[in-house]
């Protein structure tokens, strides 16, 4: 009876260790690294992510480890000397190279990923483009990453990319449920919209409850076992600093003297143009018959009229191409409506970090302090803001103005719709843009198929459980022919 009971015990000891449910079993995590070049008009910025491999097909799991400025203007800026294109890269290079164990430096994926700023400058010269991003390859492939190409992005895809981005990093494809040990996939409704205003271009994207008319504008995605259809539209042109000099372009133009008033400037602040440099650009276009001949410079002159400076950055719109359509927004792009929330990033953030609008504010409050700042004095505005880019200071009352112009006239957003539009620059971990949707994209790490997850025990156990086991029926049909 001695034995029996024996046995017994170590089959109910067996039986509970079978049974008993054990967590994941934590392991030194093996991090992985990439690292992508946002070479926009104005600026290049490096961002290094990191994730643990044995995670890598999840989603939120990758962070972001490092965000670099590039010292000097965009990558375009470059293109009468494109060597230089390359050497300023090498800053940011170098404290990428710190923050990246030395062992993995070879395995590090790295890519750099132009926008508007090229985008233009290929329209107006394909070659000088052509040589910038030679250098840019150049210089990359002398450092010892796992460089994968520098290219010119679309502007479809440099929104769809920053949707993606957005939606990766706020959980919104799949959520994993702790209840049922199962990935969730979040409502349609749910799925976050992107908004991004750059310096030469602006992009809207977002999932459309009926279908996309224009297929060119229609972005297809399979992201964790589900089809997503996405309308994406890119504006160039329509970035910030673009809109500036075609507004300065057009003042200038209706005005037959050399001093021209600028409604969107404050009162007492002075800027001179050299008219052949604002003309440089594809989207100033210096044809115009009324534009002044010669090499001369014209001085604008602030006259701080907030509603004089939106009926002026109203005028750069063409809405007249778009008839009595509803489904139209302006220069006769048609335009799903408007369906859930929305992330505005990049310049759209920026300009209303500076007026305190990034909170969700209502329409009323942002209009009322944005007429509040374009009606303040150069003088007041220096004094009240010491340390701002005195070069940025006297241009916040048009790119307020002008996002407004956007965001309400253009993409049709109303006081209602309004509050459905959150201003943020980061989400989770990391900056919000299109470099790590790129990332995610071109390395594979979001999976197509559905994820799925073992919660299970640690395989010691599992094999202690069996063999416990086996060894306990053995013994027992022993005992009982004994």
């Amino acid at each position: 009876s001695a034995v029996i009971g024996a046995l017994v015990a170590l089959s109910i000891i067996a039986l509970v260790l079978s049974l008993v449910k054990v967590e994941d079993v934590t392991l030194p995590p093996t991090v992985k690294y990439g690292l992508v070049f946002d070479a926009g008009s104005s600026h290049t910025s490096l961002f290094v992510y990191e994730w643990d491999s044995d995670k890598e097909n999840d989603t939120g799991v990758v962070s972001q480890t490092l965000s670099c400025d590039v010292q000097g203007p965009g990558i375009s800026s470059y293109s009468h000397d494109p060597p230089k294109a390359g050497d300023s890269l090498r800053e940011c290079l170098d404290k990428a190279l710190k923050v990246v164990p030395a062992a993995k430096h070879r395995d590090v994926p790295a890519y750099l990923g132009a926008t508007a700023g090229m985008r233009l400058l290929r329209e107006q010269n394909s070659s000088a483009a052509d040589q910038v991003l030679a250098e840019v390859t150049k210089t990359m492939r002398e450092y010892p990453v796992d460089f994968r190409g520098a290219r010119i992005l679309t502007g479809e895809e440099e929104g769809a990319y920053g949707w993606i981005t957005i939606n990766y990093l706020l959980d919104s494809f799949t959520k994993f449920s702790p209840k049922t040990h199962t990935w969730l996939r979040p409502e349609a409704a749910n799925i976050f919209g992107a908004l991004d205003l750059g310096g030469a271009s602006t992009q809207i994207s977002f999932m459309p409850e009926g279908s996309v008319m224009n297929q060119s504008e229609l972005s297809k995605f399979t992201l964790y076992g589900y089809n997503y259809n996405i309308y994406t539209h890119s504006y160039l042109c329509y970035g910030q600093n673009e809109v500036l000099k075609r507004l300065a372009k057009e003042l200038i133009a209706s005005s037959p003297s050399t001093r021209v008033p600028h409604p969107c400037y404050p009162r007492g602040f002075s800027e001179t143009v050299h008219l052949p440099s604002l003309l440089t650009s594809p989207c100033t276009d210096r044809s115009d018959a009324r534009l002044p001949l010669g090499d001369r410079t014209v001085t604008l002159e602030g006259r701080g009229n907030a509603s004089g400076c939106l009926a002026a950055l109203r005028d750069l719109f063409n809405f007249s191409a778009c008839g009595q359509s509803p489904d139209c927004t302006f220069d006769g792009v048609s335009q799903p409506r408007l369906r859930g929330q929305f992330i505005a990033f990049s310049a759209f953030y920026y300009n209303f970090k500076f007026l305190n609008l990034t909170e969700g504010q209502p329409l009323a409050t942002a209009r009322e302090a944005i007429e509040q700042l374009c009606t303040r004095s150069w003088e007041d505005l220096s004094s009240s803001y010491p340390k701002e880019d005195p070069k940025r200071l006297p241009k916040y009352c048009a790119n307020a103005n002008y996002i407004l112009t956007l965001l309400l006239d253009a993409y049709k957003f109303n006081e209602t719709s309004w509050n459905n539009i959150f201003f943020q620059m980061k989400a989770g971990s990391a900056d919000v843009g299109w470099t790590l949707g790129y990332m995610l994209n071109l390395t594979n790490m979001i999976p197509a198929e559905a994820p799925t997850r073992m919660k299970g025990h640690m395989p010691s156990l599992w094999a202690a459980a069996i063999t416990f086991i086996i060894l306990t029926l053995v013994l027992g049909v022993t005992a009982l022919l004994l």
